[in-house]
């Protein structure tokens, strides 16, 4: 496909409620929309770095000077047959793998079009509709935890994360398991803890969670490691893991007993699929975490999520978990049982609400091959 053009559009979106982790508070969310146009078509992809460098060093900020000075000239006016072609052509770049990812996730958009196939059928996906669970961020008080949890069990999802960090860990914990023995439950401390302080959670191994995700530094795998043998709940990576050598690696060490996938975070869906077939080779469960994605990023989301290894529900919910509008005219709804159905239609299988694209724009830019 040659590539004759993209736009970046700089967007902003209210949240329905503020949402609160260990590294901030949110009540908007910004990331980037790429529009990349090849064949007479368009595909659409969402670089999912936020404002702030909390979850990653990645912002809208890095990531439009990467996508505009680095990443457009690559492609530009040449022939990017797919995916792999694309991770070849971005090599020299180091990092800026969210920037990365929201290309590749248009170009995957481009080819599914062009083919006429589903996102989930061209990844290898298995189900046409997956099992999701919701996060939710701190809250004033356990008992103000307990009330949200209650209301989003109300909605019918089927597993529950809470947000925890120093001081509002434990407590807020075993509340929730005290008020739902039998919930679908685990915890996510990005990256909050030390070593030392990390062996303060020790009292979760008596709730039966899930798992216990990213209790450290990001860039540990080693206390990871040490950590993982003190407990018996599994430990979860998120952050630690951006690379396929960085799965392998926390898999040899025991540094976790499951991987969190997020296509963004390890540098687009290519990427993903080979953790994802490293974990299936060695028997890891995997899921899909979310980043607040609006429906382009979502959509992509639920089609990774089919995949036969993801055995836990994901990080994906319904659009109205997030925004009252959305910047697609498709809006994904919780069936009955906890799953929401993947898209079928070609690429993503979303269209782009222009009107509502327009309102929550903040910036703007055409690049176009010379």
């Amino acid at each position: 496909m040659k590539i004759e053009r993209l736009t970046l559009f700089h967007v902003r979106m209210p949240l329905v409620a503020p949402f609160e982790t260990s590294f901030g508070r949110s009540a908007d969310r910004e990331c980037l929309l790429i529009a990349v146009y090849a064949e007479g078509l368009v595909g659409y992809g969402e670089c999912a770095a936020d404002a702030s460098p909390g979850y990653s060093y990645e912002t809208t900020g890095t990531a439009w000077h990467i996508l505009k000075d680095f990443v457009a000239p690559l492609l530009l006016g040449q022939d990017v047959r797919d995916a792999q072609d694309f991770q070849r052509r971005v090599r020299p770049i180091k990092g800026h793998l969210l920037a990365k990812a929201g290309v590749e996730m248009a170009l995957w958009d481009l080819i599914g079009k062009r083919d006429g196939l589903s996102l989930r059928v061209l990844l290898g996906g298995q189900r046409e509709r997956v099992a999701v669970g919701v996060s939710v961020g701190l809250q004033e008080t356990p008992d103000h935890l307990v009330r949200t949890v209650e209301r989003y069990l109300a909605q019918g999802y089927g597993r529950v994360k809470i947000k925890i960090k120093p001081g509002r860990d434990v407590e807020d914990a075993f509340a929730v398991r005290r008020a739902f023995p039998d919930l679908l439950l685990q915890v996510d401390a990005n990256s909050a803890y030390t070593l030392e302080t990390g062996r303060r959670l020790l009292p979760l191994d008596d709730l039966n969670l899930l798992l216990i995700e990213q209790p450290l530094a990001e860039d540990d795998l080693w206390d990871h490691a040490r950590l993982q043998k003190e407990f018996r709940t599994p430990l979860c990576l998120d952050e630690s893991i951006i690379s396929l050598r960085h799965a392998r690696q926390a898999l040899e060490m025991q540094a976790c007993r499951i991987i969190n996938i997020k296509a963004g975070r390890v540098g687009g869906l290519s990427q993903a699929l080979a953790i994802h077939a490293l974990c299936l080779e060695k028997g890891v469960p995997v899921w899909c975490g979310g980043m607040l994605e609006t429906g382009v990023g979502r959509a992509s989301n639920l089609a990774l999520a089919s995949l036969e290894g993801f055995r836990l529900p994901g990080d994906i919910s319904a659009s109205e978990r997030y925004y009252h509008r959305d910047i697609t005219h498709e809006r994904f709804v919780l069936n009955p049982d906890s799953t929401i159905d993947v898209p079928g239609g070609p690429g993503l299988g979303v269209t782009v609400d222009e009107a509502a694209l327009a309102e929550f724009t903040l910036a703007r830019l055409d690049l176009k091959a010379t």
